[in-house]
């Protein structure tokens, strides 16, 4: 079975690296504009355009068929009501960070995986506590451009893990990728889990 990761983040490259699971790299662009508000809803129908582009390039390369397994991810932060993406700028990365400072908020990543016509996506949900950051220290830490590619303008694994007091729910969800989510997706869908995969030729 060939699998294909559907993202070019390295940090989902990184935590399916670390699991023993060979894949290759493909990603599509795929249209990330939506009306939906619900943030669950939003990071599945997203997760599930990123394979279903990527389906579409493998398909015009000839190289898709039914033992390819795509697995695509979308991960959102949600706080009062708001759904934060990816900065568009320092500034906006300041905006996000001082609403997330001092607050528990939620980040959520989608997870699809296809093979052959069949879909399936869910989500997993993670409960971040952040502490209050100060000005300064908001600047300091857009400063370093940590913030510029991460949803909701910090990374759990990075710098910004002094400013989190916990969290609840997992953790590999807050980095990008909800590894144990995806592992019951892979078993409902195909039979196995990803000790199976970590064997696939």
């Amino acid at each position: 079975m060939r699998i294909v990761l559907a993202s070019k983040s390295p940090r989902r490259k990184e935590i399916l690296s670390s699991l023993g699971v060979r894949f290759d790299i493909i990603s599509a662009d795929a249209d990330e504009s939506s009306e939906i508000t619900d943030p669950a809803a939003l990071v599945r129908e997203l997760a599930l355009r990123k394979g279903r582009a990527t389906r579409e390039l493998l398909r015009a390369r000839g190289e898709w068929d039914d033992d390819t397994l795509i697995i695509a991810s979308d991960t959102v932060v949600a706080v009062g009501g708001k759904i934060l993406g990816k900065p568009r700028d320092d500034a906006d990365a300041k905006r996000m960070l001082t609403l997330l400072s001092g607050t528990a908020h939620h980040v959520i990543s989608g997870v699809a995986l296809l093979m052959g016509e069949r879909e399936i996506n869910d989500f997993d949900d993670t409960l971040v506590h952040f502490d209050v950051m100060s000005p300064a220290e908001i600047d300091w830490y857009v400063a370093s451009g940590e913030p510029r590619d991460k949803a909701g303008a910090y990374a759990v694994q990075g710098l910004a893990s002094i400013f989190i007091k916990g969290l609840e729910g997992c953790y590999f969800n807050v980095v990008g990728l909800p590894v144990h989510k995806l592992n019951c997706l892979l078993t409902d869908f195909i039979g196995r889990g990803i000790a199976a995969l970590t064997e696939a030729e």
